[in-house]
């Protein structure tokens, strides 16, 4: 969910998201107990050259999924190294142009997640934190909290989420201020010129 919640729903996902093991038993008995295991919490590519993730076994991350990526990023997640590096290598360097260089040098993941990690929850609890921001200041692809719900903005419009997928845009507020989402980070990093992958659908 763009909050970070796991639920579990029929609609397909186009991306693949890694939390570390948050289940306990195996197959049909599989069950999550946990919202994550750290802070690493990133997007990978459904496929990458020719390995096959085992779902709900012991000693392997539990597979999650998001419809698509301006979902993930709202839930904390940002672009895995190794199966998508171009991805990562682009939200890396708009970064940087957003959020600054660490001690000088560019930051490490795990330097980033860090900082991502204390932006999604509040400290010792799992619960989302949302960051009230200027409607105006808002850039494609954050996620606000409305009062039904979350929802996508996307230029002049704000997009409803559901389960099921995007419903029908309605207008974006033009003053005030929004519930986000989606971590102050990142939203540095969408105005620096990253862009997510976002389901057709939304507009």
């Amino acid at each position: 969910m763009p909050g970070g919640e796991i639920v579990a729903v029929a609609h397909r996902g186009a991306w693949l998201g890694n939390r570390g093991i948050l289940h306990d038993g195996v197959g049909d008995r599989a069950r999550v107990v946990r919202l994550h295991r750290g802070p690493l919490w990133i997007i990978c590519a459904l496929r990458h050259k020719d390995w096959r993730l085992p779902q709900w076994q012991p000693h392997h991350f539990t597979v999650l999924f998001f419809h698509d990526e301006a979902v993930a990023l709202a839930a904390g997640h940002r672009p895995c190294a190794l199966c998508r590096r171009p991805a990562y290598t682009a939200y890396r360097d708009a970064w940087i142009d957003a959020n600054g260089l660490i001690d000088g040098r560019v930051p490490r993941a795990f330097e980033m997640d860090r900082r991502l990690h204390a932006e999604r929850l509040v400290s010792r609890t799992r619960i989302k934190r949302v960051h009230p921001m200027p409607w105006r200041s808002l850039p494609d692809g954050a996620f606000v909290a409305l009062a039904d719900g979350a929802a996508l903005v996307r230029g002049d419009a704000v997009v409803p989420w559901t389960q099921q997928g995007y419903a029908a845009k309605i207008p974006r507020p033009v003053a005030g201020v929004a519930d986000v989402l989606t971590p102050p980070s990142t939203l540095g990093v969408l105005r620096a010129g990253y862009v997510p992958h976002i389901d057709a659908a939304a507009g």
